[in-house]
């Protein structure tokens, strides 16, 4: 076999953890799913653990993981999101490198990645080090293996990065094909020019380094990778083999390998469907007998380099001026603005710069009183960050540090830790590469920065916010209202900032509307209390008590004070402090007290605003998803009101709209707002309840398209849908059971007679997973002469109909 294919998938979301709460909090544009994370997650990373390959006749012949046939890179803080938000297809993921390396020759087709996708020819050769040996560490933990190759964020290269990847074991890598300079065979005098993408990318590379030491690169196909993201490539799975067999020539005398890198993406959230496209390739490449799948572990074992190359250095995947995409207004953006400019990513990177060198003579000056080697140490701080629990913290400290520690000495050692964790944080590559300064990626960047500021003052008693405002405020927004960095970070970093106080706040306010037990978790939080009352008059509700709130990333802690008032609806009035002594919470307890006793609102609000001064809070205090569970709790009776209005109206003139509507008249607007209120709230109760009642559905459905009234289809659809994945589990749970397959049967033949669509994926996985597991045995009984199988099987082939699914035929009958 001289012929190879790869197919290279660079899996990537920037890292969106809140930097004080390491938690995502709901983004409304990834609208109806809590988080982008979660988003391309439905639309990409599961989809491709779980492809479907299609007969001639559009139904499902098998379902398999594509990442076991490809190469693929994961974000390390992507894969940490997925563990905790989808372990599913987190483990997937990890299956199917084992399930690679028994496909190509022990080696596994996953790569490491830089920790947080830094542009690493930007970085100090300190933080090359660190995003390296977090990248290693990161990917030993989850695969169980070492990495043999490492994916550079953009591709961006350098030599030093080179010598560091080499300096941590790392064999290859892979780049552009634009970013070779120079060819020629091993132990050759004459090099040939390659630049402008002219180097074959058919073969591995070796480069040597000015250590004397060599690493191997691949340089991927330019224009069939540009196709495939760019030019529908992924339209059919036809089109995908096409292109792959059309870069063999047989002009070459060597054993050739074709391959391409794009993001990972692009199978499924930049092009639906893009992952069957993916599978159908695989599957037809894999059925020929002239080329062979691999990847580039084994293919380099196979066939090691016979040339060597020279890069161009400081030069990228994504940026045809190299990398000034991370640093300057170098004409890349992502368009759709015309007019504005990226003039700001210079100005954000030098406030980066000066903030990372100004906190580093003080970090090593604390550090090195506590520990052997601050530096070492924080290399081998991403133990931590992957394991919090105490053993894990108190086996890193005992190994790092210069001495037996006292409590505060630890905390001290993890806010630093963490300072620098945050420090590499804000260079995470997407705060430069869109186009505008207040976009969310570069607003997160600029709040590492601030969890980094924050550090900085507690730690060292440094004031560097204002010389650091100062210089982001160079940075202009092409938005008129947000003007500059400096604006950007008043408006959208500070609010976001939390200390100790600030979170047992949220605890006290979120405390009315939620009952929290002796301990409770608050994000990154852990809040013990130690008292707790609550009381009431009428509408009015009292809450007084005091809490230990202790961070799980840091240790520290802080004994408060509060008192919150709920006048009722949105309003909620309190405060907190630092608890001071018995005494003085005794007295205040008294107070306050007195004043809820009296029913003297007025004085109430008073004798809070008295106690707690500057720490006075509200509903507005609430992290934002804690926020909008507590706004739906207040707006439940509200809406309820409103509903009951809306019905009776609606009711009462039901037999006219349709009078109207029969006539061809268009109903008045107030009647058409009432319809599309009722039928979109009574509808998705339906999809909701315990019972699927497909008739009264039906029915709702047939006076939404006599009145004309808008269904809200992306809300309709995702409760549905939650509703076919519930059943299906309890399906998949005991698939014998007939009222099981029942339930399922039913729910499907209801999505099927919608008047939209509804995704089925989970449930298509659960049938697909039933069907190589329990239809054999069942089978088996049938043979048997067991009627009760026959008629299971014979539901169950009918649902693998109604859910596109191809199922082998049962027995004729019991003799055959």
């Amino acid at each position: 076999m001289d012929r190879y294919v790869c197919i290279h998938g660079h899996f990537y979301q920037p890292p969106r953890e809140n930097p004080w709460l390491e938690a995502i909090e709901v983004q409304d544009s990834a609208y109806p799913y809590h988080d982008w994370n979660e988003r391309v997650t439905v639309e990409c990373y599961a989809p491709n653990g779980a492809a479907r390959i299609l007969d001639d006749q559009g139904f499902i012949e098998k379902i398999v993981n594509n990442y076991a046939r490809i190469s693929f890179n994961f974000g390390p803080t992507l894969l940490a999101w997925m563990a905790d938000a989808d372990p599913l297809t987190y483990q997937g993921i990890l299956a199917a490198d084992g399930e690679s390396q028994e496909r190509f020759a022990g080696h596994g087709s996953a790569l490491a990645q830089a920790y947080n996708h830094m542009i690493m020819p930007l970085a100090s050769q300190r933080d090359k080090r660190t995003q390296v040996i977090w990248g290693i560490r990161d990917f030993r933990s989850r695969f169980g293996r070492e990495p043999e190759g490492m994916w550079l964020p953009e591709t961006a290269v350098d030599l030093a990065t080179l010598e560091t990847l080499v300096d941590q074991g790392i064999r290859f890598t892979i780049l552009s094909p634009y970013q070779a300079r120079r060819v020629r065979s091993l132990g050759g005098r004459h090099w040939r020019d390659a630049s402008n993408g002219h180097i074959d990318p058919s073969m591995a590379y070796r480069l040597r380094l000015s250590s004397r030491r060599t690493i191997d690169l691949f340089f991927y196909d330019g224009p069939i990778s540009r196709a495939v993201a760019f030019e529908g490539l992924l339209n059919k799975g036809e089109y995908l083999v096409g292109r792959l067999m059309s870069a063999f020539s047989d002009s070459r005398t060597w054993t050739q390998l074709v391959h391409i890198a794009t993001d990972g993406e692009t199978y499924g959230h930049h092009h639906v469907h893009g992952d069957m496209a993916l599978a159908y390739a695989l599957n037809h490449i894999e059925k020929q007998d002239q080329v062979c799948l691999t990847n580039y572990g084994e293919f380099l074992e196979k066939h090691p380099p016979a040339h060597e190359v020279e890069i161009f250095e400081n030069s990228s995947w994504s940026c045809v001026h190299g990398i000034e995409r991370w640093r300057s207004n170098c004409g890349c953006n992502t368009g759709g603005h015309p007019g504005w400019n990226q003039e700001w990513r210079a100005p954000l990177r030098a406030a980066l710069d000066w903030l990372r060198d100004s906190v580093v003579p003080h970090y090593e000056q604390v550090a090195s009183r506590l520990l052997d080697d601050p530096w070492k140490a924080r290399d081998n701080y991403i133990g931590v960050v992957l394991d919090r629990s105490a053993g894990s913290v108190e086996r890193f400290l005992n190994e790092h540090a210069r001495r037996n520690l006292t409590e505060d000495e630890k905390v001290l050692i993890l806010k630093l830790l963490e300072l620098q964790r945050h420090a590499m944080l804000m260079y995470t590559s997407c705060g430069w590469f869109f186009d505008e300064l207040s976009g969310i990626e570069t607003v997160q960047v600029m709040q590492y920065a601030g969890r980094v500021l924050q550090l900085a003052g507690e730690l060292f008693g440094d004031h560097l916010e204002d010389e650091f405002l100062g210089l982001l405020a160079k940075a202009k927004s092409n938005i008129p209202d947000y003007r500059d960095g400096r604006v950007i970070y008043e408006k959208l970093v500070i609010p976001a900032r939390v200390d100790l106080t600030k979170a047992g706040a949220h605890y006290a306010v979120s405390s009315m509307f939620e009952e929290y037990g002796e301990s409770a978790h608050v994000y990154c939080y852990t809040v013990e209390r130690e008292e707790h009352k609550l009381l009431q008059s009428g509408k009015i509700r009292l809450a007084l008590g005091r809490a230990n709130v202790v961070s799980e990333i840091t240790r520290e802690s802080e004994e408060v004070t509060y008192g919150i008032v709920h006048f009722g609806d949105h309003n909620v009035s309190g405060g907190i402090r630092g608890y001071r002594d018995e005494k003085a919470y005794q007295a205040l307890l008294q107070e306050v007290g007195a004043a809820f006793a009296l029913g003297d609102v007025a004085e109430l609000v008073r004798v809070v605003d008295r106690n707690f001064g500057s720490g006075t809070y509200s509903l507005r205090l609430l992290f934002r998803d804690e926020q909008r569970r507590v706004l739906r709790l207040i707006l439940d009776s509200t809406l309820a009101e409103a509903e009951t209005l809306y019905r009776s109206f609606y009711e009462d003139h039901a037999p006219l709209m349709r009078f109207l509507t029969d006539l061809g008249m268009p109903l008045p607007q107030r009647f058409k707002i009432a319809a599309e209120v009722i039928l979109n709230t009574d509808l998705q109760r339906e999809f909701e309840s315990a019972k699927i009642n497909q008739e009264r559905i039906q029915q709702l459905l047939d006076q939404a398209s006599t009145t004309g009234a808008s269904l809200d289809y992306p809300t309709l659809e995702f409760a549905l849908r939650k509703k076919v994945d519930w059943i299906g589990n309890t399906f998949r749970q005991k698939p014998e059971e007939h009222e099981r397959l029942q339930a399922m049967e039913e729910v499907v033949d209801l999505v099927r007679s919608l008047p939209f669509e509804v995704d089925i994926w989970k449930a298509q996985n659960l049938y697909y997973e039933v069907l190589q597991n329990v239809y054999p045995r069942v089978q088996g009984r049938f043979a048997q002469k067991d009627i009760g199988a026959q008629t299971w099987l014979e539901h169950f082939m009918a649902l693998g109909t109604k859910l596109h699914m191809r199922v082998p035929a049962i027995f004729e009958g019991p003799d055959k």
